[in-house]
């Protein structure tokens, strides 16, 4: 799980606007740029090319 601090800092690398934290998933979801990133071993992997798109 992501501490409170890290998602109070992490922006969208796309558009630089903010992320909500889906706990159930483990992504950080960008409404904005309708991008999913993945969070590995509560490691967020923050690469535009390996976000997923909804």
């Amino acid at each position: 799980m992501l501490s409170e601090k890290l998602l109070a800092i992490l922006a969208c690398p796309q558009c630089k606007g903010d992320l909500e934290y889906d706990r159930t998933d483990n992504q950080l979801i960008c409404h904005k740029c309708r991008l999913r990133y993945a969070v590995v071993d509560d490691i967020p992997i923050m690469l535009i090319n390996e976000a997923e798109k909804f």
